[in-house]
């Protein structure tokens, strides 16, 4: 497995929650580091740790932004409702390195992507406390020479910040808390690409299986944030559970929930004197 590119990935789940409106700078250049335990796939009993140094990096557009939070673009905002764009990813895993998979084919690494309707569900005074519905759909493509798509995801969730934990409301200092929680589906095709076991890989601890499509399991995050001036520190906690998953009774399945951990830090040392507003959103 790509270590690299597997904390990258893993970094994709210790982004902070949004901070109130406020004003950045247009571009930041800085450094970081960033600790992950993950399982090679879900429901994988083998887990591993990794612990990297990254660049960082952050550009913000008006309708496009990449940063600590990740890569979205806004394609249509109002008070109540919002349509994103919506990414994830998948590390690849070498079956030669997973005794579940082993003599099977690799799994190969994915980017998700698609457009996710999100609804402002309450904000409180000062805004300092915030519910949300996010509905995200994306499509599941293989990051290699000739890509491929492997699926459809759905993964609605409600997701509720509380920002700038005991500090005056409006304040844009102190803890931001995020909490996510939400079911999983994904298409027949997805689920086999994960789950199923062609008859020509076919053993006797490792009998075939053909996964379908429908309810993937549930999750739950939470994740804690906190800027001291040029230096950002963030972890996070995801409970994963494939209990009840159409795919449960695969031979791939080897326990049924599990917990992953990351933690990062970031340090800003060079940033633009041009600012834009963000947060908000």
């Amino acid at each position: 497995m790509n270590l690299r590119r597997c904390c990258c990935l893993g970094w994709l789940a210790l982004a902070p929650t949004l901070g109130l409106a406020e004003q950045l700078p247009r571009w930041e250049l800085g450094m970081g580091v960033g600790g992950v335990s993950l399982p090679d796939y879900r429901g994988s009993d083998e887990t591993h740790n990794y612990l990297l140094p990254f660049p960082y990096v952050a550009y913000r557009f008006e309708w496009l932004k990449a940063d600590r939070n990740g890569v979205r673009a806004t394609l249509f905002d109002s008070d109540r409702v919002e349509l994103n764009l919506s990414l994830g990813a998948t590390p690849p895993v070498r079956s030669k390195n997973n005794r579940a998979r082993e003599d099977m084919p690799d799994i190969k690494p994915m980017i998700e992507l698609g457009p996710s309707l999100d609804f402002n569900l309450w904000r409180s005074e000062g805004g300092s406390t915030r519910l949300k519905l996010l509905l995200p759909v994306r499509g599941a493509i293989e990051a290699r020479t000739n890509p491929r798509v492997a699926g459809w995801v759905f993964t609605p969730k409600l997701n509720i910040d509380f920002l700038g934990l005991g500090q005056p409301a409006g304040s844009k200092e102190g803890w931001n808390l995020g909490l996510v929680a939400g079911p999983m589906f994904a298409d027949r095709q997805q689920n086999a690409y994960f789950y199923s076991v062609d008859q020509q890989y076919a053993r006797a601890d490792r009998p075939a299986y053909q996964a379908r499509g429908g309810y993937a399991g549930s999750q739950f995050l939470a994740s804690l944030s906190r800027r001291y001036g040029d230096l950002w520190v963030g972890a996070y906690a995801r409970w994963d559970s494939l209990r009840g998953a159409v795919f449960e009774d695969s031979p791939l399945v080897k326990r049924s929930s599990y917990v992953t951990y990351g933690f990062g830090l970031t340090w800003t040392f060079a940033k633009s004197s041009e600012l834009v507003n963000v947060g908000e959103d």
